[in-house]
């Protein structure tokens, strides 16, 4: 089984060492690259094998079989601020909310595997939302309204799971095209 560890301070550290110890395919993530460099660095927790890479927080997320958030409340991650399915344009807006440095991220989606639903005409797929600039360090709020062309959406209808991260999550339906919603 895959293990993640978001967030690397003193209690996501000491934690995350235990799994690679015992020899399990370990990713992690900490905003801070410092802390990330440190636990791959000769002196620091080495990370070797499988486990000696750091993963973005979403692919741990969303890759892993057991994933531990250690952050504290009230922590940096982008979020939704809305997500709808415009007819008549056949694509997904989605409002982001964001803390950086700077207006300048992108976002990109990552389609999942299609999954049916009991038998029915309506599909599940999860999509991984990824920002360009995950690792810029969260110093003034932002906002930003993105479509997405739906050209490469893998099955239709569908109801569409969207995740930046393992807390925030926003369900949309798309429907088959030129159909109603299911």
């Amino acid at each position: 089984m895959k293990t993640g560890f978001i967030g690397l301070g003193r209690m996501g550290t000491a934690m995350a060492a235990n799994p690679v110890k015992a020899g399990l395919d370990v990713a992690v993530f900490n905003r801070s690259p410092a802390k990330r460099r440190a636990l791959l660095e000769p002196g620091g927790l080495a990370l070797v094998g499988r486990g000696g890479h750091c993963a973005r927080w979403t692919a741990a997320a969303l890759g892993s079989g057991l994933v531990a958030l250690m952050l504290p409340h009230g922590v940096h991650a982008d979020k939704f601020s809305n997500a709808y399915y415009d007819s008549r344009a056949d694509q997904l807006v989605v409002s982001m909310i964001y803390s950086g440095t700077n207006p300048k991220h992108t976002f990109t989606l990552q389609w999942g595997q299609c999954q049916d639903v009991n038998g029915s005409k309506l599909h599940e797929v999860a999509v991984q939302v990824l920002d360009s600039q995950w690792q810029d360090e969260a110093l003034r709020p932002y906002k930003k309204t993105v479509r997405f062309s739906l050209a490469d959406i893998p099955c239709r209808p569908a109801k569409v799971t969207l995740r930046t991260a393992p807390r925030f999550i926003f369900t949309v339906l798309i429907p088959a095209l030129n159909g109603p919603l299911p």
